[in-house]
């Protein structure tokens, strides 16, 4: 088959690749429906994490179970199916305590950008929908892979709730879902982060009641004179800068919680500004499969469309304009289908 290969910074490539098989008991071989680029899937792009050898891109999937191996007992094949970026047990501690992310026995699910995917630990990590989705569900429930997944977990994370002044720090896919995901938890004033008109219709489109155009210091002051001069309730950082890590810490008041859910790159904080500033910090990979069957049940409903992130979409062999256009800001999330 055919897939995306990222061979060095900007050469990505839909090239020959040996076709997953099952390859332990517990795998599931899925057919893909959708699949998308992520922002994480820039950091490689833009050369920012080293790309050492041709690399299989692309972990946000949702699909069609062809097969299974002997195990597995919760999935089968005919049933669509969208899972999360790391393969989980779900049954061990971690998993029990909400953090299949950090799953004994986790293994990163990557190569979705392709006809086809193996998905270890079927039965921990793939969650069916009732039926096969009509087709325009489907960007959806693949957002439900990973971006509305990891947006719901900052605004969870953040014990976000009505009556709340929830900030978001970074306007991509994911922090545009954060805003959602606020909504969706009863948050009346939601403050965007953007420079990007579109991305700010989106954002107000989702729930937010203010756009804050300064970044770094300007922006924490900004920030300060919407909430007369105390902060938010929490922020959510969902960009992986220094920049924006300080933004989201500087922005929060006293008591308050910043979650950060972009990866960080090169990101130094100083001790003893954070002791003086008393927010609760906390982030990671997000636990999406915690959520699956929540998320699935609200797009399924038709009570959310998280799917409008996809502002491009492409055939999967014309994924390479799919980077082209995240990389140049020209699209927010681009949609693949084989």
């Amino acid at each position: 088959m055919k897939g995306a290969v990222l061979h060095s910074p900007r050469d990505v490539r839909f090239e020959e690749r040996d076709a997953p098989k099952i390859s332990a008991p517990t795998d599931a071989g899925i057919r893909i429906s959708a699949t998308c680029v992520c922002g994480l899937d820039l950091w490689s792009y833009r050369g920012i994490s080293a790309v050492e050898q041709p690399m299989p891109m692309g972990h946000e999937y949702c699909g069609i179970v062809e097969d299974v191996g002997s195990a597995v007992s919760s999935i089968k094949p005919g049933q669509f199916v969208i899972g999360s970026f790391f393969a989980s047990d779900n049954t061990c501690s971690h998993c029990q305590a909400g953090y299949q992310t950090s799953c004994q026995h986790r293994e990163f699910v990557g190569g979705a950008q392709a006809p086809m995917l193996r998905v270890p630990l079927a039965d921990g990590t793939l969650v069916s929908t009732p039926d096969v989705p009509p087709d325009d569900l489907i960007p959806s429930l693949l957002s439900v892979s990973d971006v509305f997944g990891t947006g719901w977990f900052a605004a969870d994370a953040a014990n976000v709730k009505p009556g709340m002044t929830v900030a978001v720090v970074g306007d991509g896919a994911v922090g545009l879902l954060g805003v959602l995901a606020a909504k969706q938890k009863g948050v009346e004033r939601i403050i965007a982060m953007s420079r990007h008109e579109a991305r700010q219709k989106l954002a107000r489109e989702f729930g937010a009641t203010d756009i804050v155009t300064e970044r770094g210091d300007e922006g924490v002051a900004r920030i300060k004179e919407l909430t007369r001069g105390v902060g938010a309730d929490a922020v959510l950082e969902c960009v992986g800068t220094q920049e924006a890590m300080l933004q989201a810490i500087g922005s929060t008041r006293p008591g308050g919680y910043v979650r950060y859910v972009g990866v960080p790159h090169g990101v130094k904080l100083d001790g003893e500004p954070l002791f003086f500033a008393h927010v609760h910090l906390h982030g990671g990979p997000a636990p999406v499969r915690r959520f699956l069957p929540e998320l699935i049940d609200l797009v399924w409903n038709k009570k959310v469309n998280p799917g409008k992130v996809f502002d491009l979409t492409l055939p999967l062999d014309k994924v390479a304009e799919g980077y082209r256009a995240m990389d140049e800001r020209r699209a927010i999330k681009a949609l693949l289908r084989p």
